[in-house]
């Protein structure tokens, strides 16, 4: 896990890649933040090899790749895989069967998107400094 990578979100609403833009300009984290509309896009971004993002934050339901498809396909690229790249899921509902799903294919968290800002600025500052503080394999010192 490359902790100063970019944090990739995947969204296709503008509302709420407005709002995560700025959950993270007022967070001020150092790491660039990289928007893609659909999964086709991101997975083209994270199969380059000079890639590795921190993290990956995903909407479960876009057009061309969904969330769930984008994941299975990370899965199954060791190259990818290999990056400990932790994948969350960032989705307006939680489902049962959306969430035994997600969990199936190795997802490192599922959240439903909170409505209010300052909600959503906390959660996304719990998980950016757990990860921050998780110890992958490829990156002991």
């Amino acid at each position: 896990m490359n902790k100063n990578g970019a944090i990739v979100i995947v969204e296709d609403d503008t509302d709420d890649q407005e709002m995560f833009s700025e959950v993270f300009k007022e967070l001020n984290y150092k790491n660039e933040i990289v928007f893609f509309n659909d999964g086709q896009e991101a997975l083209a971004y994270l199969t380059a090899k000079t890639t590795e993002p921190f993290i990956v934050f995903s909407d479960i339901n876009m057009p061309k790749l969904n969330g769930m498809e984008l994941r299975k396909q990370i899965h199954e690229n060791e190259d990818i895989r290999l990056k400990t790249i932790p994948y969350l899921f960032f989705t307006t509902s939680a489902a049962q069967e959306a969430v035994i799903d997600a969990y199936s294919k190795s997802i490192q968290g599922f959240f439903v998107k909170p409505s209010r800002f300052e909600d959503l600025k906390g959660l996304i500052k719990i998980i950016v400094e757990y990860w921050e503080n998780c110890v992958s394999p490829n990156y002991v010192k």
